[in-house]
């Protein structure tokens, strides 16, 4: 397993692993070997948010576009949409973060996963940022 990219921005430190894809709206996106794709929101989106309290996740079976909000994060500090990175279909939530959404926070790139999509165009996963690009995105600071 390669390296993950650590981003210093300040005294911040932000991870972006190397084994998924990214969006511009800061979520991950992995293959699995079965074709489907698991997301989550990135250390950089948990960091930003800090003490997450809350998750609305999507229903399952539910068809989605790329870029269309899927739920809702909410911490002490904000409510923020997450998006789709891929269209699809739902076919798996992360029930746990129903229980315990501060593994957002603790593990986002793990325990810390929101759904998975079974994608209609599985072509559009190439089309996400590569971890070099969103790690740059982060640097610039456009978000």
């Amino acid at each position: 397993m390669s390296e993950d990219i650590i981003v210093e921005i300040g005294r911040k430190k932000y991870v972006v692993k190397k084994d998924r894809r990214y969006t511009e709206t800061d979520e991950w996106a992995m293959k699995r070997d079965d074709g489907r794709i698991v997301m989550g929101i990135t250390d950089y989106a948990q960091k930003q948010l800090r003490d997450i309290v809350g998750v609305e996740l999507p229903e399952t079976g539910v068809k989605v576009s790329r870029g269309e909000s899927l739920g809702v994060v909410e911490s002490v500090k904000a409510t923020s949409d997450y998006y789709a990175p891929i269209s699809g279909e739902v076919v798996e939530v992360n029930e746990d973060l129903l229980e315990q959404p501060e593994l957002l926070n603790i593990d986002p790139y793990g325990k810390g996963w929101i759904a998975v999509i079974e994608p209609s165009d599985p072509g559009e996963y190439d089309k996400l940022l590569t971890p070099e690009q969103y790690a740059e995105k982060i640097k610039s600071g456009k978000h």
